[in-house]
């Protein structure tokens, strides 16, 4: 069974640093390219950043030179992290094999004041 479990999010202010971390299982995941989701209140969710099975990544507009994402194979683990945070960022943020849609984790919520 495919599963996500999504931590590390929480409140901070502008300009602070979080780093997110997800556990996932049920799959082939060191052959299986991975991504950080995001939504934020009245909007749809948007991908911010994917790590390829090789280590290859790429990276929303909005968040390139602030956030790095980066996984383990041996933990089956994908992190995520935020530096430079605005509140724009605010959202409550998902991991998901690559272009699925399915077995969405319950997310960590991430809440950046101005």
């Amino acid at each position: 069974q495919v599963q996500f479990v999504e931590s590390g999010g929480g409140l901070v202010r502008t300009g602070g640093s979080l780093r997110l971390s997800c556990a996932a299982s049920g799959f082939m995941f060191s052959i299986t390219g991975m991504g950080w989701y995001r939504q934020a209140p009245g909007y749809t969710r948007e991908l911010v950043a994917r790590i390829g099975s090789s280590g290859s990544t790429t990276y929303a507009e909005s968040v390139k030179g602030r956030f790095t994402i980066s996984r383990d194979n041996a933990k089956r683990m994908v992190y995520l992290q935020m530096d430079n945070l605005t509140p724009g960022d605010t959202a409550v943020y998902y991991c998901q094999r690559y272009g699925s849609d399915s077995n969405w984790g319950q997310g960590t919520r991430v809440t950046v004041s101005s």
